[in-house]
Parts: C-alpha cells; structure tokens; sequence
C-alpha cells in the first residue's frame, strides 16, 4: 500500500486538525527521500508550522530544509500572481496589472480563484520533469482541515461549470484531471482515535467518494502501544516486595489499565474505518515526549519500514 501510494507524483493528506497532518506530510515527503527521490512539501497554512519547526522563513518559493527535500508555503494570491506572470505578455502591462485598483478589489473578492489557482500552482509544478532520470519527484501538499480541505478540492469542478471554455475555465479541467488520475495523484487522509477525529474521518472519505476523489489510504496516527496485557495487570497487582507499597502497586496497575483501555479503544476505531471505508488504514506508533523535526525523523523511519515489509515478501514470492 505504502510503495503504491509513493509512487504517485502528488499526494495530498488531510485531516482534522490537531490530528498530526503536517507532521507526517513532511514525514512522508522524507521517506521519498530516503530512495533518492527529490520531495517538495507544499504547506496550505499561512502561519507555516512546518516552516517554523524547519527554522526557515515562511515563502512561496521551494526552500531546502534537508538533502533532497523542500518546502514551501502554497499562497493564493502569490499562485495568482505567478499564473498572470505566464500568460500576461510584458512587464509594464503586468505592472499595471498588479497596481490596479480593480486587480486589488479583484483578488480580495474572489477568494475561489485564489483557491483555485493553489490547485492550479500544484498542477504546474507536477507537469515539469524530473530532475532526476530515475528518482521520481513527489510533491506532498499539506492541505488545510478538512472542512476547508473539502471546498479546495471541489473548487476546480465549480470554475469549470462557471467559466466554460475560457482561459480559467480550461485550467479547472486540467486541475480537476490531476486530482482524478489515480496513476499520479493520490489523497490520504489522517486521523486519530478521538471520537471527533473518526467521524470526521468517515465523513469526509464519503463526501471525497461521492465526487469521485477517494482517498487511497487513512494514516491512524498516535497508536497506542500494545506492550502488556490483562494478565500482566493482574501478575502487577498480585506482586509482593520491600520497595513497593501495595498503593503503590494499584496505582501503577490504574495506569496500566487505563493504557490497555487506550489501545483497545484504538483498534475499535480502526475497525469502525475500515468498514466505513473500505479502504486501508496504516497504524503510525504513538511517540510520546516527541515533537519537531525528532518527531518528523521518527515517523520517516516507521514508515520506510513499512515500505521495506511491503517490498519483502513480493521479493520472495519471485524467488
């Protein structure tokens, strides 16, 4: 599953927020890296955490913030901006342009566009070669909360009803194309086990479904770990020595219980997804005291293990 989805050119991964949506973005995006492949990062949220955790400004043009890896801030008026740049023949006219009061009033009225040319700058830079002959670039757009996440992605089929076969009109369909061509753009979405974070999950992987954008895999981020059992519990509780007072003993045994209790309520959860969905759910390890790029760095080799245990025993079976 995991081979499958990083092979495509542009991943897009929502989620609620609050639920670790940029972490594994960028976590994601390192993974590529670590076969060789060039990886760009586009993060949708003006206040940039990605770049702040990073240490580099927040900026519409590709920053390197590690071997092989890139990230930018995707802004809507800077894609506008740089479209008009493409197919608004010389400076003085563009100048004009930008300086006008009507392009002002323009831009500040319709924030769809704006969305629209997002997509639209996403678009353009997964229609340019590969750097490398042999490492596919990929390109991990770090879209905003769902809710937001939902009216970006229909933003495309909404332009192209409205403006036919325009100019803006013929971008939409190019843009709507992309996000359809399952060979090369693929979304996936994060969750958590929260209550909230699982209906919205559900929800959106049926609003995505019925506009024909189904996401190829859910990411449950946070899995408890599952390293100790009822019996364990009981053997804990039941034990007898000098250094540990027996208040001590059930308080630590509360704890443990409610350890397990967080576990078992986690796979409920990615149960409940499965059938709701239908599709694949891949556990990603709770790494409590993490956060940053320690956090991002972790995640990255979780997941290149991943890759590996997929890639063995399709090896092996053609031995």
């Amino acid at each position: 599953m995991l081979n499958e989805i990083l092979a495509r050119r542009v991943l897009i991964v929502l989620g609620k927020g609050g639920v670790g949506k940029s972490t594994l973005s960028a976590a994601i995006a390192k993974v590529a890296t670590l076969s060789g492949a060039s990886a760009l990062v586009m993060e949708c949220d003006a206040r940039a955490p990605l770049a702040a955790t990073f240490g580099v400004a927040s900026s519409f043009v590709p920053t390197q913030v590690a071997h092989n890896l890139a990230l930018m801030t995707l802004d809507g008026r800077a894609a506008l901006e740089e479209y008009l740049r493409l197919v608004v023949p010389g400076r003085m006219l563009l100048k004009a342009v930008f300086a006008s009061r009507l392009y002002q009033f323009f831009v500040q009225a319709a924030p769809g566009l704006r969305e629209l040319m997002m997509l639209g700058k996403v678009f353009y830079d997964a229609e340019q070669p590969d750097p490398k002959p042999h490492a596919r670039n990929l390109i991990v757009v770090d879209a905003p909360a769902s809710g937001q996440a939902m009216g970006l992605l229909k933003m495309p089929t909404a332009a192209r009803s409205t403006f036919g076969d325009s100019v803006v009109g013929k971008e939409a369909s190019n843009i709507s194309k992309m996000l359809r061509d399952q060979r090369n753009c693929a979304i996936v979405q994060v969750t958590t086990a929260d209550t909230l974070s699982i209906s919205e999950t559900i929800e959106t992987h049926a609003l995505l479904s019925s506009i024909h954008l189904a996401p190829a895999a859910v990411l449950f981020n946070r899995m408890p770990p599952s390293e100790f059992g009822a019996e364990d519990i009981s053997t804990l509780t039941n034990r007898r020595g000098r250094h540990l007072r027996r208040k001590d003993l059930e308080h630590l045994a509360e704890l443990a219980k409610s350890e397990l209790k967080r576990a078992a309520d986690a796979r409920k959860a990615i149960a409940k997804i499965r059938t709701e969905t239908g599709g694949p759910v891949l556990e990603i390890a709770e790494h409590s005291g993490m956060s940053g790029i320690e956090l991002i760095d972790r995640i990255a080799a979780e997941l290149a293990r991943h890759r590996e245990d997929e890639t063995v025993p399709r090896t092996a079976h053609r031995r």
